[in-house]
């Protein structure tokens, strides 16, 4: 998968996450709430990947 994909599925999975924690913490539901954590983690590490493989491609491309 390319960067971008990379990025749009962190970002969608980071936005679930959020959204999770919200509805866990309005219905006082402390798993809903751990689980939304641990969605919007893993998203924010899928954005990271992505940036990481804009960065190698900018270096090759700059070599």
């Amino acid at each position: 998968m390319g960067s971008t994909g990379d990025k749009i599925k962190g970002m969608a999975n980071e936005a679930m996450g959020n959204a999770k924690q919200g509805v866990g913490k309005a219905m006082d539901d402390k798993e809903m709430q751990a689980k939304g954590k641990m969605q919007e983690i893993k998203g924010e590490a899928q954005q990271a990947k992505g940036d990481a493989k804009d960065a190698v491609k900018n270096v090759v491309d700059k070599a």
